[in-house]
């Protein structure tokens, strides 16, 4: 197969459509604060086993996708989404914590699969010069799935004086969900998909679970995944701190997916932006990595300083009317991702200003490790595209595990 169908750039489309439909649904339910509830400590206990079996999942997705393929373990994966907000519908009625926190844990395996499914095609599938594109595109489509999931909640709980959202908001997102797992079985193996010149798509697979468990080890030797660190850390750790603690706490329901909506466009249009930048030719990677990160200093830093002054107005121990939509002195909180930890520091009631400055130093940190990595980006990253050392997709079965991208990532 040659035709449309079987191009990089539409399959990067399709998965984008799939993480749309989860992940990105997911997103939007989450933003919310307390995944919609009343009571945030809930989905903060949640969100702890999901990140906790995400964490640990991560490291064995890649051999289970590696044997399936990565259509397989999306569409395993995307169960799991919609039996979470399930287990959030059951809450509406039986306030079964137990139920929801057993749903994290799985989501977070099946989270780790429809991840690295993800990671392994759109890493691979594009070539080198056109990377940023593609991965731009797909996080923008991906994306579009928490925008158009807060409209849910806006449209369903627009006159409702409730803390919670209502039934309806969640059978839609279980919906939605569900058709994520089953869009992703219209993905092609690897073996079909071609450039437009009709060359096979580069990709690598390892023979054995052997080679694979070796490949992941490495990495925590690697110097460079050592001094990123601090980044991967600060990169999903204050999903807690703004979505449950600013978006959660300050705002009322229909306010706090008004807010979702606007955050998650920034998303949109902040990665199309970014991917197009990082495939500049008018500067070399080493420069465009240095650029980018400075560019991400300087923004979370204004970020974080706004946010500083709006929590120095109010404490965790405070009694106040969640702000509407509407209201004077109405703020929009902007907000990104998270983190097993900082859930759990949210959990046991930790007081709000320390969530705060441990996010801000956290990113501060994290830009030291990330430069020394900049300073070292290799020009290319392969000797060419289909560099003899990487196996042509149109062997045997073509399928994609977690090689690719540990690969990718400690070659840059």
């Amino acid at each position: 197969m040659t035709g449309l169908y079987s191009r990089p750039l539409v399959q990067v489309i399709l998965v984008g459509i799939v993480l749309l439909l989860t992940s990105g649904m997911f997103n939007a339910l989450n933003g919310m604060g307390g995944g919609g509830q009343l009571d945030t400590k809930m989905a903060s206990n949640a969100n702890v086993a999901l990140y906790t079996t995400f964490s640990v999942g991560g490291l064995v997705a890649g051999g289970i996708v590696n044997i399936i393929g990565p259509k397989y373990a999306m569409a395993i994966g995307g169960t799991t989404f919609a039996l979470y907000a399930g287990s959030l519908l059951n809450y509406n009625h039986n306030k079964n914590d137990a139920f929801v926190i057993a749903a994290g844990a799985l989501l977070g395996l099946g989270a780790a699969l429809i991840w690295t499914g993800e990671g392994a095609i759109v890493t691979s599938y594009p070539s080198e010069k056109n990377k940023g594109k593609y991965i731009g595109i797909f996080w923008g489509i991906f994306n579009l799935g928490a925008v158009l999931g807060s409209i849910i909640p806006l449209v369903l709980n627009w006159n409702s004086k409730e803390g919670s959202v209502n039934d309806g908001t969640y059978i839609g997102f279980l919906v939605l969900m569900s058709l994520g797992s089953l869009s992703a079985l219209a993905l092609l193996p690897p073996s079909k998909v071609f450039h437009k010149d009709g060359r096979a798509v580069a990709v690598e697979r390892f023979p054995s679970w052997t080679s694979e468990s070796i490949k992941i080890m490495k990495l925590f030797l690697d110097w460079r995944m050592i001094c990123l660190i601090p980044m991967f850390l600060a990169s999903n750790w204050f999903y807690a701190y703004q979505f449950n603690d600013v978006n959660g706490f300050y705002f009322n329901i229909r306010t706090r997916a008004f807010n979702d909506i606007w955050y998650w466009i920034a998303q949109i249009f902040g990665a199309l932006v970014f991917g197009k930048f990082l495939d500049t030719p008018l500067f070399g990677r080493r420069q465009r990595a240095i650029f980018g990160l400075l560019i991400l200093f300087f923004t979370f830093m204004a970020t974080w300083i706004g946010g500083l002054i709006f929590q120095l107005t109010y404490r965790r121990s405070d009694t106040i009317t969640p702000m509407d939509l509407f209201d004077r002195g109405f703020y929009k909180a902007i907000q990104s991702a998270g983190g097993a930890i900082s859930w759990r520091i949210d959990a046991v009631g930790t007081a709000f200003l320390p969530q705060l400055l441990i996010c801000w130093i956290l990113l501060i940190v994290s830009i030291p490790g990330a430069m020394i990595v900049a300073l070292n980006v290799k020009e290319t990253n392969y000797l060419t595209d289909n560099s003899a050392d990487i196996e042509k997709s149109g062997i045997g079965d073509g399928k994609v595990g977690s090689g690719d991208n540990n690969e990718l990532a400690t070659t840059f």
